[in-house]
C-alpha cells in the first residue's frame, strides 16, 4: 500500500534557555555573515551540555487509512514529533513527508476570541483550522449540535464556563475533512459523557479511511482506535508493532523501575477537595520494594495521612482500576466498620488488605481518596501503578485464560449422559 505519511531520521535539538535572536541591521547581518563559517567550525567541537535531543533519528511509514497510535511518558517526544509534522516547527535533522492535506488537533480552543460569541467563534476557529468559509457553512449545524451549545451561540465565550468552551472548541476542531489529521490528547475535554462522545467521533473519524497519527494517555483509546503503536522513550522510538503490545510494554516500562511507595505530597489536587486531610504516602506491601505482587497472594495497601484539625465521620478508600482505566472495584474503611467517628489532628497510617486476591496477572492502577459526610477530603487519581505477576508453581488454575481482568475459582461436575 502506498505511503502516506514518511518520516525519516527525524531529530530535533533544543538549545536549553537560549535567547531568541534579536533583528538585526543590515550592517550586523553582513558581519554575522562573514563570521558564521569560523563560529560553526566553532560550535561543531564544543556542543552545549545545556542542550537536549527532544527527536533522535525517529523512522516510520504510516499508509493511506492506517491509524497509528504514539505513546510515552511525560517528555518523550509525543508532541514534538506532532508538531514537526503538522509544519509548526522545523526538525534539525532529517525530513518528514506527508502526501495529502493535513489538519492539526493539537492544543483545542488554539485561536479563540473571548469577546467574540459562540457562533463567531465557529467561523475564526475553523478557518485558522484550516476549513473554508463554504466547509464551515456545510458544518455549521453539525458543530453545534455535537457543542450541544445551541442556546448560547450569541454569546460572548468569555462568559463561558471551561467545559462549554472546550466542547465548541472540540466540535469545531472534529468535523475537519483532511486526508492525514494528527492529533494530540484531545479526549480529556469536558465531563464523562461528553469525553465517551469525544471518543465516538474519533471513531468514526478513524473507519471513514482518513490517515490518523492520534497521541493520547488513554490506553483504552489507544486499543479501541489504533491498529499500530509507536513507543516513544527518551526521544527514541523504542518499539513499533501492533497497538496492544505496544501499550502493554508502555505500561510494563512503567513500573520497570518503580518503587512500592509513592509520595503524593507534591501532587497537585483538583478543585473542590478540602486541606484538612492530606494522604502523603500510598504503598503497596511487597516483599522485594517494588510495586509487585503475585497472582493469588493477598493484596496489601498502606496510605499515610495527616490530620490538621478535628474531623467526624471520615472514610477512606482505594479504588482499583486497571490499565486500560477500567474500574475493577473499590474498597473504603466503611466497608469494615463504617466512617470514622471522630480524628483529632496528627499523623496516621491505615491499611487495607484483600485476601482473597482474584486479578489477573497484568498492570493496574489505583487510585486514593477520603470524604467527610458528604465533602470531600483528598482524591489522588492514578496515585500509583503496580504489577500482578504469574508465578507458574501455584494456581494453575488461574494460568492460561486471557482477556480477564479478574478470574473467579469455579468447580465443574464431571459430563454425565442426558
Amino acid at each position: 500500500m502506498t505511503a502516506i505519511v514518511k518520516v525519516e531520521n527525524l531529530s530535533k535539538h533544543y538549545q536549553i534557555g537560549a535567547a531568541p535572536a534579536a533583528y538585526a541591521t543590515l550592517r550586523e547581518s553582513l558581519t554575522n555573515a562573514l563570521r558564521r563559517p569560523f563560529s560553526s567550525l566553532r560550535g561543531k567541537f564544543s556542543e552545549s551540555s545545556e542542550s537536549v535531543w527532544a527527536l533522535r533519528d525517529v523512522n516510520f511509514t504510516v499508509v493511506a487509512g492506517e491509524v497509528l497510535g504514539i505513546i510515552g511518558q511525560n517528555g518523550a517526544g509525543k508532541s514534538t514529533l506532532l508538531k514537526i509534522l503538522s509544519r509548526i516547527t522545523q526538525p534539525t535533522e532529517g525530513r518528514a513527508e506527508l502526501y495529502g492535506r493535513t489538519g492539526s488537533l493539537l492544543e483545542v480552543g488554539t485561536g479563540f476570541h473571548p469577546e467574540l460569541t459562540g457562533r463567531e467563534n465557529i467561523y475564526l476557529n475553523g478557518a485558522i483550522l484550516g476549513m473554508t468559509r463554504p466547509e464551515i457553512q456545510r458544518k455549521f449545524d453539525e458543530i453545534v449540535a455535537f457543542a450541544e451549545l445551541e442556546k448560547f451561540l450569541e454569546t460572548p465565550v468569555k462568559r463561558y464556563s471551561s467545559g462549554m468552551y472546550m466542547r465548541l472548541a472540540f466540535a469545531v476542531a472534529a468535523h475537519l475533512d483532511p486526508e492525514i489529521l494528527v492529533v494530540d490528547e484531545v479526549l480529556a475535554v469536558g465531563d464523562a459523557a461528553f469525553q465517551k462522545k469525544c471518543l465516538g467521533r474519533m471513531r468514526d473519524i478513524s473507519t471513514e479511511g482518513r490517515t490518523v497519527l492520534f497521541v493520547s494517555h488513554n490506553m483504552a483509546a489507544i486499543r479501541s482506535l489504533c491498529n499500530r503503536g509507536i513507543l516513544l522513550e527518551n526521544g527514541q522510538k523504542s518499539f513499533e508493532g501492533p497497538a496492544g503490545e505496544c501499550v502493554d510494554r508502555y505500561m510494563a516500562a512503567v513500573t520497570q523501575h518503580a518503587s512500592n511507595e509513592v509520595d503524593l505530597t507534591s501532587v497537585r489536587r483538583g478543585r473542590g477537595v478540602d486541606t484538612t486531610l492530606r494522604i502523603s504516602k500510598v504503598r503497596i506491601l511487597s516483599r522485594d520494594g517494588r510495586p509487585l505482587v503475585r497472582l493469588g497472594d493477598p493484596l496489601e495497601m498502606e496510605l499515610d495521612f495527616t490530620v490538621s484539625d478535628p474531623l467526624e465521620d471520615v472514610v477512606l478508600g482505594v479504588r482499583l482500576l486497571s490499565a486500560d482505566n477500567v474500574s475493577i472495584t473499590e474498597c473504603r474503611t466503611s466497608h469494615s466498620y463504617g466512617a470514622i467517628e471522630r480524628l483529632e489532628a496528627g499523623n496516621y497510617s491505615v491499611k487495607c488488605r484483600i485476601e482473597q486476591n482474584i486479578l489477573s496477572p497484568g498492570l493496574y492502577l489505583l487510585n486514593v481518596g477520603a470524604r467527610c459526610a458528604t465533602k470531600p477530603l483528598d482524591h489522588v487519581t492514578q496515585a500509583m501503578t503496580f504489577e500482578v505477576y504469574s508465578d507458574a508453581t501455584r494456581n494453575v488454575w488461574l494460568e492460561g485464560v486471557g482477556g480477564c481482568v479478574v478470574r473467579l475459582p469455579s468447580e465443574w461436575s464431571a459430563p454425565r449422559p442426558i
